[in-house]
């Protein structure tokens, strides 16, 4: 792979992951040292620029990332900036002609992120979306064993992405738990995640029917404060889906799963075999096969667990072996989208791809507020025709 130069936009806590995934690319594929280099770091001060650039040993910081856009020995920009910055950042960077990465979600909105979509289009640039969960090998391993007709035809699918991070009502309010940063809650922040792997797995999305609850309604303005502020994001979000291919599934997501600290979990129920997995429990895929002999023909039929631990093609370190984990997914996925810049080829989960998870969102948070299902197709309209 020809060497590359990234520029960081962003570093709190998922741009030090995304850091330290990029230094940890060479050494996971045996590249040289100068294959992948972050150059340069842009935050919204200049302190804590220069802090995120002694950290990640970089020379150049600033506080304009288009100091950054304007470097023209910078390849690629990854994008770790809240949401609300995305469409302004992403269009930017097109304009400059940098290959794009950036965390999910895509948008505040499908408007938003219809306008990045043909934005980026329009110039031609490479781009990613940080979905990592597709990247851990048992769910590749999944879609192969979907593509090749596992399962046969899917009767109903579950999916739940649960943490226990907001439990404390004492935790103080942040730009996740305001909806003019974030654009939504729990539903944004983790069901983005679950809602690619199903989408990745099963395909289009046709409709939703959505119940959005805000459980815990205010909390202190900062930590110790005694003075409280409105949360106005989801914590909890309950949707039953129907794919564009008629299939129903129900997937749960909450940022209030006491006793979970960070779980995402999907079972896919089909004619002929099954499939489920745990985040919990990466090294496995669990499989049923119907065509395994019954007990009473002395059979093995039940669920058994495919060892798919850490086989990512190619890798040299750590050992295959090895239980897989966040931030080895996170590099991942990094590499593959570095590796499709250098190859010239088509990098996946995209932007584009972004927006169908985007519309699924937009379409349960409407359909929360109207008490019916919502067809994806209906937000071609605007929401007040819809009512």
């Amino acid at each position: 792979m020809k060497s590359l130069n990234i520029g960081l936009i962003g570093y709190g806590g998922i741009g030090r992951v995304h850091a330290m995934a990029y230094r940890n690319i060479p050494f996971h594929y045996g590249l040289p040292a100068g294959a992948v280099n972050l150059v340069g770091v842009a935050t919204s001060r200049a302190e804590t620029a220069r802090r995120a650039a002694q950290e990640i040993g970089c020379d150049d910081w600033t506080a304009d990332y288009h100091e950054l856009l304007a470097r023209k020995d910078i390849d690629v920009v990854d994008i770790c900036v809240p949401n609300h910055k995305h469409e302004e950042i992403i269009v930017a960077a097109a304009l400059a002609g940098k290959h794009i990465y950036c965390e999910k979600p895509l948008a505040m909105s499908v408007a938003e992120g219809r306008r990045i979509v043909a934005a980026v289009e329009k110039t031609g640039v490479k781009t990613q979306l940080t979905f990592n969960f597709r990247f851990f090998p048992a769910i590749t391993r999944a879609k192969q064993l979907i593509d090749a007709g596992f399962v046969g035809r899917v009767f109903s699918f579950r999916g739940r992405y649960f943490r226990s991070s907001y439990i404390d009502p004492d935790k103080p309010l942040s730009w996740r738990l305001s909806k003019e940063i974030s654009g939504g809650g729990a539903l944004f922040d983790l069901g983005s995640h679950i809602l690619d792997t199903l989408y990745y797995l099963l395909g289009e999305f046709g409709s939703v029917q959505a119940s959005l609850e805000t459980l815990i309604k205010e909390r202190p303005v900062a930590a110790g404060a005694a003075e409280k502020g409105p949360v106005d994001v989801d914590d909890l979000a309950l949707l039953q889906l129907r794919m564009a291919s008629g299939t129903l599934g129900q997937v749960e997501i909450s940022r209030l799963g006491t006793g979970v600290a960070n779980d995402m979990q999907f079972e896919i129920y089909g004619e002929k075999g099954a499939i489920r997995f745990r985040s919990q429990d990466p090294s496995w895929l669990e499989v049923y096969d119907t065509r395994d002999p019954d007990q009473p023909l002395g059979g093995m039929r039940g669920f058994r667990k495919l060892e798919t631990v850490q086989r990512h093609a190619g890798a040299k370190s750590p050992d295959w072996s090895m239980p897989p984990g966040f931030v080895r997914s996170h590099a991942e996925c990094q590499y593959q989208f570095l590796k499709a810049v250098a190859e010239d080829t088509a990098p996946s989960p995209t932007l584009a791809e972004g927006l169908k998870v985007q519309e699924i969102m937009e379409a349960a948070e409407i359909s929360a507020k109207m008490g019916r299902w919502v067809a994806v197709t209906d937000l071609s309209t605007p929401e007040e025709a819809i009512e």
